[in-house]
């Protein structure tokens, strides 16, 4: 659920009308609920009680400095895949020790950085990886924690791009080698294996494909525990599917029950690293219609956001509903819904059913929560744009829209060019 509605017409975010947004900074516009993300994030961490557990919130669905602050002020951990990342949940005060570091390609500083700063444990995806840690950890005189991600070869029955757990992916270290990589690091004084990862794919809407996941971890970490290894985690990652379109969302209260009952003999902390699914529904892309424009028989909706701003339709084929802020009684007519980006796959919407739109009529394009803002670029030198956290009656600009001075600040011109 969120905290999206009509009310008199108009659409609001919680108590507060989209357009009263729109008026103060313009379009295009992201805005997010912090009502629906704290719901999301009681809900799909309250179903875990039974078990021990730790929510290690994916900074990479949206990491925007107060959504991690207000995460980590319900309890959430962080899952980070970069320096950057990492910084980030630090500020938004989220402890070291509730952070895990995933990403197939850590460099030696940013694993340096992790390792000082102290983090719960890395998610190494390969040997070499492996050894760099080991390397590093000697150096700074400091035992170095970590997991291996196994890749279980486990279809997620997702978009291609978003799959992460067969074997052609990149993720991860095949099943037949897990055992002897662990006996590997055990011969180093400076690495410490504690716990065990997998991570399957993203916008997963069935639940088998995590417990086929979960029962390969299950005999790796029976194998490894009677080979002498001390493991406390073990990680699932994320996944966890939302409805854009017509999908049948995975009920959180069924898929922990079905991890719990795998998972409670083992007697082991659950790390989950949840990201689309706490966020996901919990944000929206204000954007106002420039200019209607009619080919042939097509008719396009020009609109004043682009791919830069959202690249998920252009990226993955994705499906995102669009309403208007404002409901009227103009008859429906099939359109594109597209941005002023000079690419073809700069389009929201193809051949979409919606109500007859005019110049400055303000769209809506919802589920924009994750992968919205975080994945935007400055292509065609757009400015990247605001964006705004609503929480009940009040909202609050959390990243002003940039400027072009923004854009060419870092850059220079050679004198010899002058």
């Amino acid at each position: 659920m969120h905290y999206f509605n009509y009310h008199l017409n108009e659409l609001y975010c919680e108590e507060v009308p989209v357009k009263e947004i729109v008026n103060q900074f313009g379009t295009p516009v992201y805005i997010y609920s912090a009502r629906t993300i704290r719901r999301h994030f009681f809900v799909f961490s309250s179903s875990f009680k039974e078990i021990k557990y730790l929510v290690c919130y994916s900074v990479k669905a949206n990491s925007n400095l107060a959504v991690l602050t207000l995460l980590g002020k319900e309890g959430a951990g962080a899952d980070v895949v970069s320096a950057g990342e990492l910084i980030r949940a630090l500020r938004a005060g989220i402890p070291a020790s509730k952070i895990v570091y995933s990403g197939v390609g850590k460099r030696p500083d940013e694993i340096e950085l992790a390792l000082k700063a102290g983090i719960l444990m890395f998610n190494v995806e390969s040997l070499e990886e492996l050894e760099c840690l080991g390397e590093i950890a000697k150096t700074l005189g400091i035992k170095a924690p970590f997991a291996l991600r196994v890749n279980p070869n486990v279809d997620p029955k997702t978009h291609p791009y978003i799959s992460t757990g067969l074997k052609k992916n990149k993720f991860g270290i095949p099943e037949e080698a897990v055992i002897d990589a662990y006996l590997s690091a055990k011969k180093n004084p400076y690495l410490l294996p504690i716990g065990l990862d997998a991570h399957i794919g993203s916008q997963i809407t069935e639940i088998s494909p995590f417990v086929f996941a979960l029962k390969r971890l299950k005999a790796l970490w029976e194998e490894l525990t009677s080979l002498g290894f001390e493991l406390k985690y073990l990680d699932l990652g994320g996944g966890v599917g939302i409805p854009y379109e017509d999908e049948e969302p995975i009920s959180v209260e069924a898929y922990a029950q079905a991890l719990i009952e795998e998972i409670k003999p083992l007697g082991c902390t659950l790390i989950l690293e949840p990201g689309r699914v706490i966020v996901g529904n919990a944000g929206i892309l204000i954007t106002r219609v420039l200019y209607r424009k009619t080919t042939g028989e097509k008719k396009f909706i020009i609109v004043d956001a682009g791919m830069n701003d959202l690249i998920r339709p252009a990226l993955y084929q994705a499906y995102h509903k669009i309403q208007p802020v404002r409901l009227t009684q103009a008859e429906e007519e099939v359109v594109d819904v597209v941005g002023p980006i000079c690419e073809s796959g700069d389009f929201f919407a193809r051949e979409r059913r919606l109500p007859r739109l005019e110049r400055g009529d303000l769209l809506a394009i919802m589920s924009a929560g994750a992968y919205g803002f975080v994945m935007s670029s400055n292509y065609n030198s757009r400015c990247r744009i605001p964006e705004v956290l609503v929480d009940g009656e009040t909202y609050y600009l959390v990243r002003r829209r940039e400027t072009i001075e923004d854009l060419i600040s870092l850059e220079t011109i050679p004198e010899y060019l002058k």
